[in-house]
């Protein structure tokens, strides 16, 4: 499903670079018998098929490392916010495991994984898509996969702050004209402008993040 997606713009040209590594595996691989069965009926009843634990124990016992750290993508799990994404970008391997159908067996949770982590409070059918969203997000924090690593200090949510609005040509498009300050040439009024507003927006449009920012900052 993400192989694809992996190997075009940014990501593709990160791992042909030699800066990202980043492999695909399919549990099946990992399932003994005739039919390589991954999944099964739940104990107990209830709707829905469950990933098997065999498979995928024996995926990531032979896929990890000393410097593992392995993430199950599920609802249920911890926020994925910037400062996680960073410090998933720190780390040196991740092994990304996805859930189907009504997720895995629990007992890879008890032993297998490190973290656990979602995207967002919704459901998917499929943990794979999750697992691309972590994957785009951490990647753009490794040092040499962003052409120019000013675009991460200007992104939203970097220091609880939205990003500010950005304009490109033509100056003027159906009545509609670019604020003069982006016009001017005045660097020093520019930074101060898109200073404002990212508060503003950010104040408007997530007062949460605003309140937990102004908080952060010292009294005096």
């Amino acid at each position: 499903m993400v192989r694809g997606f992996l190997e075009e713009s940014i990501l593709g040209r990160a791992a042909r670079a030699g800066i990202l590594e980043i492999r695909v595996h399919n549990i099946r691989d990992w399932a003994e018998g005739k039919h390589q069965v991954t999944d099964d009926r739940p104990f107990g009843g209830g709707a829905g098929m469950l990933l098997k634990p065999e498979p995928i124990f024996a995926a990531v016992e032979e896929l990890r490392g000393p410097e593992s750290t392995t993430v199950y993508l599920a609802p249920d799990g911890e926020p994925l916010k910037l400062p996680l994404v960073k410090e998933f970008a720190r780390e040196k391997h991740l092994i990304l495991l996805s859930g189907h159908y009504e997720g895995v067996d629990q007992r890879v949770r008890d032993c297998l994984v490190d973290r656990e982590i979602s995207i967002g409070e919704y459901v998917l059918t499929n943990g794979t898509l999750a697992a691309a969203v972590l994957v785009d997000a951490v990647a753009r924090h490794v040092p040499g996969v962003l052409g120019e690593e000013k675009s991460l200090t200007q992104d939203s949510y970097e220091d609880n702050f939205l990003s500010f609005p950005q304009y490109t040509r033509p100056a003027e498009f159906r009545g509609m004209k670019v604020p003069d300050v982006l016009l001017s040439g005045d660097h020093g009024a520019i930074e101060r402008w898109r200073r404002e507003l990212r508060a503003r927006r950010t104040r408007e449009k997530r007062p949460d993040l605003y309140k937990e920012r102004t908080n952060d900052e010292p009294d005096c």
